[in-house]
């Protein structure tokens, strides 16, 4: 098709703002659906995504709309996810798109995701349609709305569009803005082809489906193209787009998005924001976007020991859905081979363990989720630091640094003290707060990342009973007095246990970790000392209290000297087996204590 009659948009929204809805409205509307394939959440196709209600992956769809000039136009749509873990996706999507429809809720007004995602929109110079979205709410507040809207995000007001995709508001002056106000594609100019790659898939038929949108040149079956990243030429043996289903076409012009296959086998050889070219007259690579770093690492683990195998293969194919996750080997004491992997944010942890046991049927175990802390060695050395295992002895260290973020917290004005006091508890510092209108305020804080890893987004949502939200950003390095804990089991340490946290909380975690242990580790024979240990000093302690046999049970009457005699003998069988006996802690041990 003619550039000119094409146009690549994305929408970005916080998440619950109702750019799904929206967007199978727009499918509906512009015919690339029936009414009989119609159902909710149509790009969400992951299970988890329809259970929570949220997008996890990009999803691209090419429309066919005819304008109100009776022109024919080729809208091409990238659906984005809103939770700031996956930011990184949302990046990635606007890198192919020369628009973007920003979705703001009537009712709950601009969020902290909103804020973020319209920096990174005009970060790649892109026109922005506001949509004020679900007007048909009783408590819709659209002129607070836009009021909003100019006030924090420097947008006109006016040029918002009222909408309410549920129902069916607003669609029509939606598109027509899409025609008019979303400039066409240009091409770069250069002698040959040009594609980004922006996602990809592994199919078990076609092997790896590269997500593509065209800059220069023209795709199609039989050319030879080389992957500027890897070096690699492959011939395409098919071009397509989705509608949202694959569909074969003849070839894909310049400014289209939409798929290829190739023989590519492996997932490695496909970079995301990697550039396609022509194999024998190569153009240079297209501005792509910056690599990733994982942010929260943790341990995964085969439940059955003998499925590691099985679990190395998984991880690959998942990784080329998700080219945000990052996984090495590695091996414990406890709980055997494993690997390591590293996550954008705690909810992307959350996905893509559930993932690997719903999508690839695996019976999984992860340790507690850490940072990467920079650690000075007295000789001056800088060591990276993801495991507590791998923490020098303390003598050996001049200093340690965690990763600190910037957190964006939009919260009522009622619960600002209550917020205030979440910060500190989490040894956060408040640099600034803004009021956003008459009931709102946004904090701006910094804090240490491996606070904010494990509850603080439930705390924020449990203290405005639902209203506050967050967005964060990473903040460099800041010195910290942090130490390693160690839980010993009969004076052993057990590496699955260790963790490195802040002096001043060591002795809480350390309790609540001993108590719990002392619940799901089974009796011996002898009394088993169970303590949380920072290097040789005990700072908590519990025991778990020995079985005991009778063995007065045959003397009735009689001396007492004699009981205590049969009593002294126990004690110092007790004690022999103490100092040769060691604690086997059972698998469901492991598992409970991670899970609290």
């Amino acid at each position: 098709m003619d550039p000119a009659h094409i146009r690549n948009f994305s929408i970005i929204a916080h998440i619950d703002h109702g750019k799904t809805t929206l967007s199978d409205r727009l499918l509906h509307r512009t015919g690339t659906i029936t009414a009989r394939e119609m159902q909710d959440q149509l790009l969400d196709s992951m299970d988890l995504e329809r259970e929570r209600g949220i997008t996890i992956k990009a999803h691209p769809v090419t429309m066919l709309y005819k304008a109100n000039n009776g022109e024919s136009y080729e809208l091409n749509l990238i659906d984005t996810p809103g939770h700031v873990d996956f930011s990184y996706e949302v990046s990635r999507s606007l890198s192919a798109c020369e628009g973007a429809l920003l979705i703001i809720d009537a009712a709950q007004g601009v969020e902290a995701q909103t804020v973020a995602n319209v920096h990174l929109a005009m970060k790649q110079n892109l026109e922005i349609i506001p949509v004020i979205n679900k007007i048909d709410l009783p408590h819709a507040n659209v002129a607070l709305t836009k009021t909003q809207l100019e006030d924090i995000l420097a947008i006109p007001g006016d040029s918002a569009i009222l909408a309410s995709a549920k129902e069916g508001i607003g669609i029509d002056e939606i598109l027509e803005a899409i025609v008019q106000r979303i400039p066409p594609p240009v091409p770069t100019g250069e002698k040959s082809l040009q594609a980004l790659v922006f996602d990809s898939y592994f199919d078990t038929y076609k092997g790896v489906v590269t997500h593509v949108r065209v800059f220069n040149g023209e795709l199609k079956a039989g050319i030879q193209v080389k992957l500027l990243h890897s070096g690699k030429n492959v011939e395409i043996k098919e071009v397509g787009s989705f509608n949202p289903k694959p569909y074969e076409r003849e070839k894909l012009e310049v400014g289209e998005t939409g798929y290829i296959t190739a023989n590519i086998k492996s997932p490695k050889d496909v970079k995301m924001g990697d550039t396609l070219t022509d194999a024998r007259h190569a153009s240079p690579a297209l501005p792509g976007f910056q690599e990733i770093h994982p942010m929260v690492f943790s341990g995964i683990y085969p439940i059955n020991t003998s499925d590691y195998e099985h679990l190395k293969a998984n991880l690959a194919k998942l990784q080329l859905n998700d080219s945000a996750f990052v996984y090495q080997p590695e091996s414990s004491v406890a709980l055997g081979f494993g690997f390591r992997c590293g996550f954008l944010g705690l909810l992307h942890l959350e996905i893509v363990q559930e993932r690997l046991r719903r999508e690839y049927g695996m019976d999984i175990i992860a340790t507690y989720p850490s940072v990467i802390y920079n650690v000075t060695l007295t000789s001056g050395e800088l060591k990276e630091v993801d495991n507590p295992a791998f923490l020098p002895e303390p003598n050996y260290i001049e200093k340690i640094a965690e990763p600190m973020v910037k957190t964006f917290v939009i919260c009522p004005n009622e619960y600002i003290g209550d917020m205030m006091a979440l910060i500190a508890e989490k040894r956060g510092a408040v640099d600034h707060t803004e009021t956003l209108d008459s009931r709102r305020v946004m904090l701006t804080s910094r804090m240490p990342l491996n606070e904010i890893l494990i509850d603080f987004h439930d705390r924020i949502k449990s203290i405005t009973r639902g209203f506050g939200s967050m967005d964060y950003e990473y903040d460099g390095y800041a010195e910290s007095d942090m130490v390693k804990l160690d839980m010993l089991v009969n004076s052993e340490a057990v590496d699955a246990f260790s963790c490195i946290v802040h002096r001043d909380k060591a002795e809480t975690r350390g309790r609540a970790l001993a108590a719990k242990l002392k619940e799901v580790i089974p009796r011996q024979q002898y009394a088993v000392a169970i303590q949380a240990a920072i290097g040789g000093k005990v700072i908590a302690r519990e025991t778990v209290s020995a079985l005991r046999k009778d063995v007065t049970a045959k003397c009735y009457g009689g001396d007492i000297t004699r009981k205590r005699k049969l009593l002294e003998k126990q004690k110092e069988g007790k004690k022999r087996m103490k100092s040769f006996g060691s604690v086997q802690i059972p698998q469901e041990a492991f598992i409970e204590v991670l899970k609290a």
